[in-house]
């Protein structure tokens, strides 16, 4: 390709970049889901969000299959889009683009549940319980954006192919997405994983994700690190493991997390907060093996706050030194 075309090809890309993220800033300033219930102060859960973009060619997505990293139903985003009715095209694999979007909480909820020692602020609880409502509002609204210039695109979560399986039938606390947010925003160079097992972004640990995949023609972000851990101060080898004293279940060691004790912790949780928040809490929906399963999630994510990582990379200006 002449290098002046080369070249008008990206800022097309950039300028498509700089479009979906004001976009996506629009939506958190102004969309009422975006906000805490009165009784809480009726301020935002979220600050400003972040993106990041993958190539749907990336040979990490078929290792996020092949090699179980996350399991071997996680959908590459070529059958991701195909499972969601879209049209297979030549060279698609190299066409699609996956958006993933960082969702960081508000300095309120991180301020406030760093503060507690075994069961989290309700203020987080409401926060985490509201944002499923708005994660899917700006999925659908981003996907809507893409079509309005001529584009397709599918969210993530929101395909009616998305569904979380057990990994072993029967094993609590083993279950994983056959689309995870987690490791998209990675592969869109978005952070890396803690010793918790969060993503530690430019905007810290404490945040929800979630992604389009379209074939709009967006720039890659490229990954400033392959490697899994290189955000956290545990594996850099500092001496840190916060996470591990904040964790009030017991579900983290130097060893990493324990995904069992997680989950009933997070049980236990549940049955606490449902019964102070009762009604104020919305409904969530979710397909686990193929069935429909009705929750009211609140969350814990103590590991998350209070910590080096809720709200910056740690190793961010270390690494810019070195």
């Amino acid at each position: 390709m002449p290098l002046k075309s080369a070249l008008s090809n990206r800022k097309v890309e950039m300028k498509i970049n700089e479009q979906t993220l004001e976009f996506i800033e629009g939506i958190f300033e102004s969309n009422d889901l975006n906000r805490l219930p009165e009784k809480y102060g009726g301020d935002r859960i979220f600050q400003a969000p972040i993106i990041g973009v993958a190539g749907g060619d990336d040979p990490i997505f078929k290792k996020y299959k092949d090699s179980e990293v996350v399991g071997p139903k996680h959908m590459t985003p070529q059958e991701m889009w195909l499972a969601g009715g879209l049209p297979d095209r030549d060279n698609l694999k190299a066409r699609l683009r996956i958006v993933s979007i960082v969702f960081p909480y508000s300095n309120e909820i991180r301020e406030e549940d760093k503060n507690v020692a075994e069961m989290p602020a309700e203020i987080y609880c409401v926060g985490r319980n509201f944002a499923n409502a708005f994660k899917n509002k700006v999925l659908e609204q981003t996907v809507e954006f893409y079509k309005n210039k001529g584009f397709q695109a599918v969210g993530g979560m929101i395909s009616p192919a998305f569904q979380l399986n057990f990994r072993d039938v029967g094993e609590p606390g083993f279950i994983y997405a056959v689309w995870s947010e987690r490791h998209i925003a990675f592969a869109a160079g978005l952070g890396t994983f803690g010793l918790h097992e969060g993503l530690i972004t430019e905007a810290g640990c404490n945040i929800r994700l979630g992604s389009v995949i379209t074939d709009a023609p967006l720039e890659v972000t490229p990954r400033k690190s392959d490697d899994p851990y290189a955000n956290c101060l545990h594996f850099a080898g500092e001496k840190c493991m916060k996470c591990v004293s904040r964790c009030a279940g017991n579900a983290l060691s130097e060893d990493g997390h324990d995904k069992v004790k997680c989950y009933l912790w997070g049980q236990v949780v549940a049955r606490e907060m449902e019964q102070r928040l009762g009604p104020l809490l919305k409904p969530h929906h979710r397909n686990i093996g193929g069935k429909d399963q009705k929750s009211y999630p609140v969350g814990c994510a103590l590991c998350q706050f209070g910590v080096p990582c809720t709200s910056n990379n740690p190793l961010k200006n270390k690494r810019s030194n070195d």
